[in-house]
């Protein structure tokens, strides 16, 4: 059962509305979506925005994920000396961890409220570090020829969590927040027509 608390955490994100406790969003849906409209939404920007790495192999997507993972930990350490802001940072892991779900065939699950906790007790960075590292040991477990599906798509779930767990600690509302990101990225493709 989710607590009151984390039924605020979880409308913070977009993902509940304010008048609905544990229920997921369905009339809502347009206005603040659900993770797999969002995985939809975002296979979609994909295909239009980004066709260098939506025509790489699958594998070679998952490892482009993981350097961007890897970026957003880095701007996360440097703190307010990095000039791209938290909130940005956020978003951007969110687009990419959609992404990456779409590339593992994964459907994303929202954090339990043990889950959310957990992530806020802990510093901003460790928990976003600890998943895209394990990413990046799923990316590095495909040129070894090892068992990587899995691994990758925990960790790509873990940090889903983190960034529910952010979202709400820094008050954004990230259905918004990634649908204005998609719209600055697309802006970057000029000469597509839709």
């Amino acid at each position: 059962m989710i607590d009151s608390h984390t039924n605020k955490l979880i409308r913070t994100s977009g993902l509940l509305s304010a008048d609905q406790s544990t229920e997921p969003v369905h009339m809502e849906e347009e206005k603040t979506g659900t993770l797999l409209s969002w995985q939809r939404d975002q296979f979609r920007h994909d295909q239009r925005n980004h066709s260098d790495i939506a025509c790489l192999h699958k594998t070679d997507r998952l490892k482009h994920y993981g350097l961007h993972f890897a970026k957003y930990v880095g701007r996360l350490a440097r703190g307010a000396v990095d000039p791209i802001s938290v909130e940005r940072t956020i978003v951007d892991t969110a687009l990419v961890c959609l992404s990456a779900a779409n590339t593992l065939h994964q459907k994303l699950d929202f954090p339990n409220d043990n889950q959310i906790h957990k992530n806020l007790k802990n510093d901003n960075v460790k928990p976003l570090a600890d998943a895209a590292g394990r990413f990046a040991d799923a990316c590095e477990k495909i040129d070894h020829m090892e068992e990587f599906v899995e691994l990758a798509r925990h960790s790509n779930q873990d940090i889903l969590n983190w960034v529910i767990s952010a979202t709400a600690s820094n008050s954004l509302d990230l259905y918004p927040a990634l649908k204005a990101r998609r719209a600055e990225l697309a802006e970057r493709q000029f000469y597509i027509s839709d």
